[in-house]
């Protein structure tokens, strides 16, 4: 694969240029935002980008809000040495598909990006449609009406695995198991914050309520689409 590492801290970002390129990588580095930026633009194409969220210049949230409106839909990983949900959610908000907390294994890393790359292109199901909204997530491709709506590769999942069962309940646990590919080591409640952010680009710009919350099971997509 070819991976993009924006991160400033030069120690950590030769530690995973060495550790990815003895992998059998090719690792392409920026130390600051506005490198990052141009090689996350033009420097492509990249299988993964690894973004620090806190950066000289534009910080990864920017650069990832960038890279979406250039229609740029390479797998983000935020790397952060923040923790808490609300840093999580605006990452995610800016088009981010996973995050990491420093400090990380690099064996657990290794399995993110894998897992990232995976997803993006691996995706075999159909196109799935429910009232007005239409998700193709081979193309990672969604549309309400009319209109495209961007998302990131794990929103793209959690709402295939809703789309698929229009009307039922789906346990948050479930949404991990097919969407995570170590689903036991993570959080249940980290599916709410997918949810916010599908919540807020297919349902809260067009009026709808498509995302209904069932509570104590998880979730359910109104079969109507709103």
């Amino acid at each position: 694969m070819r991976i993009l590492v924006v991160e400033d801290e030069e120690g950590l970002a030769e530690s995973l240029r060495r550790g990815l390129s003895a992998d059998g990588h090719i690792v392409d580095v920026a130390h600051d935002g506005h490198r990052g930026l141009d090689l996350a633009l033009a420097g492509g194409p990249y299988d993964v980008v690894l973004l620090d969220l806190m950066l000289p210049g534009p910080g990864g949230r920017a650069i990832c809000t960038r890279m979406r409106a250039h229609g740029v839909t390479t797998p983000v990983l935020m790397l952060t040495a923040k923790d808490g949900e609300h840093d999580e959610a605006e990452g995610l908000d800016a088009g981010a598909d996973d995050y990491l907390t420093k400090p990380f294994s690099f064996v657990v890393l290794a399995a993110r990006i894998r897992a990232l790359v995976r997803r993006a292109g691996s995706v075999d199901r159909g196109i799935l449609r429910t009232g007005d909204l239409v998700l193709d997530p081979r193309g990672r491709r969604c549309r309400r009406g009319e209109r495209d709506v961007e998302l990131t590769a794990r929103e793209v999942g959690v709402l295939a695995c809703l789309m698929e069962q229009p009307g039922r309940a789906v346990a948050k646990q479930d949404i991990l198991d097919e969407v995570w590919d170590t689903p036991h080591d993570i959080d249940p409640n980290i599916v709410e914050v997918y949810v916010s952010s599908l919540r807020k680009k297919i349902d809260a710009p067009f009026g709808r309520r498509s995302i209904r919350t069932v509570h104590g099971t998880g979730y359910r997509m109104a079969p109507d689409g709103g």
